[in-house]
C-alpha cells in the first residue's frame, strides 16, 4: 500500500472516527480455519462511516490491501494530520459517499493493527503467537468479516469493494456468501497470484526470515528484524509501481550528491526512495504479520477452492453484479487477468460492468486521486443503491 497526499481534496471529511474491537471465540466459539486449526477468541478491528440506515440496506464493506488497516477516512483526533487511507473516497460527497453509504472497514485476521495475529497473545501460553499462529487464509479473513457483519445485524451488504489484495477478499466474498451480496467492486486484483506474483513475495519473506534478529519468529522480547522487514518491503514496493512513474519520478537522479560517491551509499534518488520507504514501514508493521500476509495472497485460488480448477464452476456460485476495474500501468495484476474473471462471469450470465483504466503510475494507481475511477465507482454504487431501494435488486 502505497503512502500518498490527495491533492484533489474536496474538504469534505467524515470528520473524526474511532478504532472499535468486535471480539467472538471467547466461549468456545471460535473460527475453524481452512487449515483445520480452531482460532479463538479472535478480535477485528474495524471502523464506520455514515448512518446505517434503518433498513440496514445501504452498508458497504471495505476491504483493505497487503498491509492496510481499518483506518480508512476521517482522522482519530484533531491532532492527527494523516487521514485514513481511502479518504479521497471516503466521505459526504465523494465516491463512497457517507450520506448515503453506511461504511465498513475491518483489519483482516493474521494483520498487526488490532486484529487477531502473530502478535496477539496466545492464551495457551499468554506469550505472543509468533510463529505459533496458524496460517490463514483469504477465506479465513472473509469469514472473519462475516462474523462481524452479523454482529451489526446487517443481513445483505450493499457492496463490497477492495483493491489487490482486498479485491480478492471481495471476490472471495460473492463467491462464499452469495446471498449476502448485492454487489462486487474488485480493483487490480486477481483470482490467483502469477508464478512471477509468487516469486516476489517468497523473495520478500526469505528477507525477514535470514535477518538473523528474526529468531524463528520468536523476536517480540529479543528485537525486531528490522533490516529483513524493511528489504521486503523495498521488494514489495518496487512491484506497486509502474517503470513510467519510476522514470518520471527519479529517472537516474543523484540523491544530495553531484556525482557518484564510488561507495554503496544510496547514490541514486531511487536507492533514497526505497530505503526510506522500508525504514518507514518497519516502524508501523511486524514482520511475522507481513510472512502470514503475503501467504494467504499466495495460497488465493478462486478457481481451485470454488470450481475444482475451473474458474467457470467457481463464478457459478455468484448472484451479484459486478465492476470490475484493471489499471494500464499495473504489471502486478495486469489487466488480462481480469478480463479472465470477466469472461468467466459473463459465462454465467452475470451482470457483469468492466473498464481498464489508463493510469502510469502502476498497481498503486487505485489509491491515488483519478476521475475516471471516482466517476465509475459512484455512477455504479448509484445505480445499484437506486434499484436496491426500489426492490429491483432482490432477484440479483
Amino acid at each position: 500500500m502505497s503512502e500518498y497526499t490527495d491533492d484533489h481534496d474536496t474538504g469534505q471529511t467524515v470528520g473524526l472516527v474511532k478504532k472499535e474491537t468486535f471480539t467472538f471465540g471467547k466461549a468456545g466459539d471460535g473460527l475453524t480455519l481452512d487449515s483445520g486449526r480452531t482460532l479463538a477468541p479472535v478480535s477485528l478491528a474495524y471502523e464506520t462511516c455514515g448512518t446505517l440506515s434503518e433498513a440496514r440496506d445501504n452498508a458497504i464493506l471495505i476491504c483493505h490491501a497487503l498491509t492496510g488497516d481499518s483506518h480508512v477516512a476521517g482522522h482519530y483526533s484533531g491532532d492527527d494530520k494523516k487521514p485514513g487511507w481511502w479518504d479521497l473516497m471516503v466521505g459526504p460527497g465523494k465516491p463512497l459517499d457517507t450520506n448515503k453509504y453506511f461504511i465498513i472497514c475491518s483489519n483482516v485476521i493474521g494483520g498487526c493493527m488490532g486484529s487477531t495475529g502473530p502478535t496477539s497473545r496466545n492464551p495457551d501460553t499468554n506469550h505472543p503467537y509468533g510463529t505459533e499462529f496458524p496460517v490463514v487464509t483469504i477465506g479465513d479473513m472473509v469469514g472473519c468479516q462475516r462474523r462481524l457483519i452479523d454482529s451489526l445485524g446487517i443481513d445483505k451488504l450493499l457492496a463490497v469493494i477492495g483493491g489487490s489484495v482486498g479485491g480478492m477478499q471481495v471476490l472471495e466474498w460473492s463467491v462464499r456468501y452469495p446471498d449476502r451480496v448485492c454487489a462486487a467492486l474488485p480493483l487490480a486484483t486477481t483470482t490467483k497470484h502469477s508464478a512471477q506474483a509468487i516469486a516476489f513475495n517468497e523473495v520478500a519473506r526469505q528477507a525477514i526470515m535470514a535477518d538473523p534478529t528474526w529468531n524463528s519468529g520468536n523476536y517480540y522480547e529479543t528485537g525486531r528484524p528490522e533490516h529483513g522487514l524493511a528489504v521486503a518491503r523495498m521488494v514489495g514496493h518496487i512491484t506497486y509501481l509502474s517503470d513510467e512513474s519510476m522514470r518520471h519520478k527519479f529517472d537516474r537522479k543523484l540523491q544530495d550528491r553531484v556525482e557518484l560517491s564510488f561507495d554503496f551509499e544510496a547514490n541514486f534518488q531511487v536507492e533514497s526512495y526505497l530505503r526510506y520507504q522500508g525504514n518507514k514501514f518497519v516502524d508501523r508493521f511486524d514482520a511475522n504479520s507481513f510472512l502470514y500476509l503475503t501467504k494467504a495472497a499466495d495460497y488465493f485460488n478462486l478457481e481451485n477452492q470454488y470450481g475444482k480448477g475451473s474458474l467457470v464452476a467457481a463464478f457459478a456460485r455468484a448472484k451479484c453484479r459486478y465492476l470490475v476495474l484493471s489499471f494500464t500501468s499495473d504489471w502486478l495484476y495486469p489487466t488480462y487477468q481480469s478480463k479472465a474473471m470477466v469472461k468467466a462471469m459473463k459465462k454465467n450470465g452475470l451482470d457483469v460492468s468492466f473498464c481498464e483504466i489508463e493510469a502510469p503510475w502502476g498497481h498503486d494507481a487505485f489509491l491515488l486521486p483519478n476521475e475516471r475511477l471516482n466517476s465509475l465507482i459512484s455512477g455504479f454504487l448509484g445505480r445499484v443503491h437506486a434499484e436496491s431501494m426500489s426492490g429491483e435488486n432482490n432477484e440479483i
